[in-house]
C-alpha cells in the first residue's frame, strides 16, 4: 500500500492538522466530514469498501483498510498524525486492537468511541485521551428535550448542570430578558441567558433590554432542575 500524499485543504480555523479516522459508520462519518469541512487533512479507514466509496468527495483521502493492521497503518504514515478517530461501532476487539497500535506508534491525541462503559473503561485504561459515548450522551439529550419542546439541544458540563439551546416560546416573544426576570449575575432562577441567536446573528452577553423576538435561541446554562423549570405546563 502507498502512503497517500494528502492535499492541501486549508484549515478555517488554526492550523492544518492531519487526522485518521477509523470506522465510517454514521458517526465515523459524521467526524470524518465535520474535520474535512473545517480544513483538516482527513483519511478515512474503513474494511466496508461501500462505506468507503460513499464518502468519496467528502475526506481528503478515503482507504479501504483495516485499521487493527499494524502493516496498513504504518504503510499510509499514520505514525506522523497529529490525531485519530477510533469510531468503531460494536466491534470491541477491533476497537481496542486500533487504539493499542494507535498509542504504540505515539499519535499525540486519540479519541474513540465506546460501546459501552466497560468498553469506555478499557479505552482509558489503555491511555486513550478522550472517550465518547455517544449513545449514552444522545440519551441524556433526548431525556431532557423529551417534555420540552422549545428545548433544542442539551450539553452536560457536570453532573446535574449544563448548556442548553432554548427555541423562545411563543410566550416569551416581545418580552425583555428583565421582564422574564433573566437580568442580574444569577438570573431567574439561577439561570444565565450567555447568547441569543437571531437569524445569523449571535449576541454574546445580551442586553437585559433586548426584546426577544419570534424564532430567537437562547443559549443557556444552570442546573437540570432549573432547566426542567421552563418546561411548559
Amino acid at each position: 500500500m502507498v502512503k497517500p500524499t494528502l492535499k492541501n485543504n486549508g484549515a478555517k480555523n488554526g492550523r492544518k492538522r492531519q487526522v485518521v479516522v477509523i470506522g465510517l459508520g454514521r458517526f465515523g462519518s459524521s467526524v470524518a466530514r465535520s474535520l474535512y469541512n473545517l480544513g483538516h487533512d482527513v483519511l478515512a479507514i474503513d474494511t466496508d469498501e461501500d462505506r468507503v466509496q460513499s464518502i468519496m468527495g467528502q475526506v481528503t483521502y478515503p482507504v479501504t483498510g483495516n485499521g487493527t493492521n499494524e502493516t496498513v497503518l504504518r504503510e499510509l504514515g499514520i505514525p506522523d498524525y497529529d490525531a485519530a478517530v477510533v469510531a468503531v461501532g460494536t466491534d470491541l476487539v477491533a476497537s481496542v486492537m486500533s487504539c493499542v497500535l494507535l498509542k504504540t506508534m505515539n499519535l499525540p491525541y486519540i479519541v474513540a468511541r465506546a460501546h459501552d462503559e466497560l468498553h469506555g473503561n478499557t479505552l482509558e485504561r489503555i491511555g486513550v485521551d478522550k472517550v465518547i459515548q455517544a449513545e449514552s450522551e444522545m440519551g441524556v439529550r433526548i431525556g431532557h428535550a423529551l417534555f420540552n419542546p422549545n428545548l433544542q439541544e442539551y450539553l452536560q458540563l457536570a453532573p446535574n448542570y449544563g448548556f442548553s439551546r432554548l427555541k423562545v416560546p411563543k410566550e416569551w416573544v416581545d418580552q425583555t430578558l428583565k421582564e422574564l426576570g433573566f437580568s442580574g449575575p444569577r438570573g431567574k432562577q439561577g439561570l444565565a441567558v450567555l447568547a441569543v441567536k437571531r437569524a445569523k446573528d449571535i449576541t454574546l452577553n445580551p442586553d437585559n433590554d433586548e426584546r426577544l423576538r419570534n424564532g430567537d435561541i437562547l443559549i443557556m446554562a444552570g442546573r437540570d432542575e432549573q432547566i426542567e423549570s421552563l418546561t411548559p405546563s
